[in-house]
């Protein structure tokens, strides 16, 4: 019985062990709220990743370069990343303001945030959408296309 025992508890330990050890790296994600504790608190470069659920080339980097290790290390190095669905109804507070979804009930249901800081001067708002910021969180630039691993990695040092 003891025996028993302690081999099963010999096989948690082993299992437990490996779990933690085979944790799962990601990008850290932050809300708006969280971004705007954190500047305050350190400023560093800022990413935003606006996104939609029915976005393909959205969908497609999440798969392939947020989940790259480059890419992972790099963002949660020198950046404050922030994941952004534009359809979202939250009401997000930043800045000392308030920000709305107005469109929620239309058919292109785009919220103010990515409306004002990712729009194309005489295009429709579009996705893929990112937005590279400094640390006095001044826009250095915005990408509106899918971006492979070793673009968004070159990318990520030219900023």
């Amino acid at each position: 019985m003891l025996k028993n025992c302690f081999c099963f508890l010999l096989i948690v330990f082993a299992i437990s062990q490996t779990a933690f050890s085979q944790k799962e790296r990601a990008v850290r994600w932050l809300t708006f709220e969280q971004l705007e504790d954190s500047l305050e608190i350190a400023p560093k470069k800022v990413f935003i990743d606006f996104y939609a659920d029915w976005c393909g080339p959205c969908l497609r980097m999440q798969k392939e370069v947020f989940t790259d290790k480059a890419v992972i290390d790099k963002l949660n190095k020198e950046y404050y990343a922030v994941k952004m669905n534009v359809e979202t109804t939250d009401t997000i507070h930043f800045g000392g303001q308030k920000f709305i979804n107005e469109r929620s009930k239309r058919r292109n249901p785009v919220h103010q945030i990515p409306l004002l800081m990712a729009r194309q001067k005489n295009k429709p708002f579009s996705l893929p959408a990112m937005i590279f910021l400094d640390e006095k969180f001044l826009a250095e630039a915005r990408y509106f296309q899918y971006l492979n691993r070793d673009q968004f990695l070159k990318i990520l040092s030219k900023y």
